[in-house]
């Protein structure tokens, strides 16, 4: 799913416009992928190693602190650098305008979350990690096929205030695959600029042999 840069400031056209006067939220400066895709947007724009141009106007935040800061007026976040559903609920509010989308930066879609292990967990329980990923492949597809399903069902079981219809919308927005999409782009800009010492040769370097047969890039 892609990460939206919204932002309250109506004098921030594209990056370029920040000024010291600006902070942005996100949830963690200069680790998160936010941040991270934050810096590839930087270096896009502004030019080979300009990435970390803007870090100093990044701050800390989770997504509801961020969401309820920027949408206080009186607060110094005028941008919020976050994922669904907090910037589909910005976006609701008519002062609030996208500035970024994450898939414009990269180039397409992008693998938004992965679920992880150790080598060592994994080598002495195959069992498990076999049957964790074919449950997780066969829920994905559970959603693509009928995501107003899925709604009703998150909602009750999470008891939350989101309508299913709109829950359900949020469900379309996002791509629901086991395939991981532009690892490597990550990588390649995380080695070169340093917060990644070992470059993967190839994608399938840090995933199990599980979806090593996946058409992932």
């Amino acid at each position: 799913m892609p990460l939206y840069l919204n932002t309250i400031n109506p004098n921030v056209k594209s990056i370029r416009d920040f000024s010291d006067k600006d902070k942005i939220a996100l949830p963690a400066v200069k680790i998160s992928i936010q941040a991270i895709t934050l810096q590839m947007a930087a270096e896009k724009t502004f030019g080979p190693g300009q990435h970390g141009k803007l870090d100093h106007l990044t701050v800390s935040l989770s997504h509801p602190e961020g969401m309820a800061a920027m949408l206080v007026s009186r607060s110094d976040i005028t941008a919020h650098f976050t994922s669904a559903p907090f910037m589909d609920q910005e976006l609701e509010d008519k002062r609030v305008e996208k500035d970024l989308s994450s898939y414009d930066v990269v180039g397409g879609h992008h693998t938004f979350t992965v679920v992880w292990t150790t080598t060592n967990f994994a080598n002495k329980h195959r069992k498990v990690l076999e049957a964790f990923v074919a449950a997780l492949d066969d829920v994905m597809q559970q959603i693509a096929r009928d995501p107003a399903a899925a709604a009703a069902l998150w909602v009750r079981a999470e008891n939350s205030k989101l309508s299913p219809d709109y829950v359900t919308m949020l469900i379309r927005l996002s791509e629901w695959t086991m395939v991981p999409k532009k690892i490597m782009s990550y990588a390649d800009f995380m080695h070169r600029t340093g917060i990644l010492p070992v470059k993967p040769a190839k994608w399938q370097d840090v995933f199990f042999r599980d979806t090593h047969d996946l058409p992932g890039s």
